[in-house]
């Protein structure tokens, strides 16, 4: 299996530490940088890497970061967001321009190296995007129409608040059917739900 680099960009000294601590603790090859500006000056020449990245940094934020990783290496480097700063249109928009994950602070360790694991993989083989993209319309398919409404509506980014309205119906009840979408779609999480609809391009 090929060696891939993980690139950390922070600002926090100790959060920069602490994640090569964790990744270098696993056997993965990491470094890390103290802001955008930085690391994009000192661009690494890899083909395939992975990035986790903060959004709010002094000068270059973490968006503007993403914008510039995307025109420059595409696909081949898959960009990890970790922030304190989460909201759900924000969390969508971002996975909407290419970024694989978006993970709120403080987080489990083992939810980063889940992540970072999952790109390093997605690295070594394009074939599973495939077999994702036929797994989530199969299940898709399975979605009664108002369930698809709120599949459709989550992923433009709305609120629980904002589905009520736009579908006439109460907040609880869009909880309930968030809840039946989630557990159809198998997703455990926003960004993967968000990551499905990507994939079988219904968003």
């Amino acid at each position: 299996m090929t060696q891939h680099s993980v690139f950390v960009v922070d600002d926090d000294q100790a959060m920069r530490d602490s994640l090569l601590m964790l990744l270098r603790g696993e056997g993965i090859r990491a470094r890390a940088f103290p802001s955008a500006t930085t690391f994009l000056d000192a661009l690494p020449e890899e083909k395939t890497a992975c990035v986790i990245t903060d959004l709010r940094m002094p000068g270059m934020e973490g968006t503007e970061l993403i914008d510039q990783l995307s025109v420059l290496r595409g696909e081949t480097w898959p960009v990890i967001v970790i922030t304190g700063h989460a909201d759900v249109p924000l969390a969508v928009q971002l996975m909407k321009s290419g970024v694989v994950d978006f993970i709120e602070k403080p987080f489990d360790p083992n939810r980063i190296l889940e992540s970072v694991r999952g790109c390093l993989s997605a690295l070594e083989s394009r074939g599973a995007e495939r077999e994702a993209r036929d797994a989530a319309a199969a299940r898709l398919a399975t979605l009664t129409p108002r369930e698809r409404q709120v599949f459709d509506a989550l992923i433009d980014g709305k609120s629980n608040k904002e589905i009520a309205i736009v579908l006439d119906i109460s907040p609880r009840t869009v909880e309930i059917f968030r809840a039946k979408v989630m557990q159809k779609m198998q997703a455990t999480s926003l960004s993967m739900l968000v990551k499905m609809g990507l994939t079988v391009g219904e968003a």
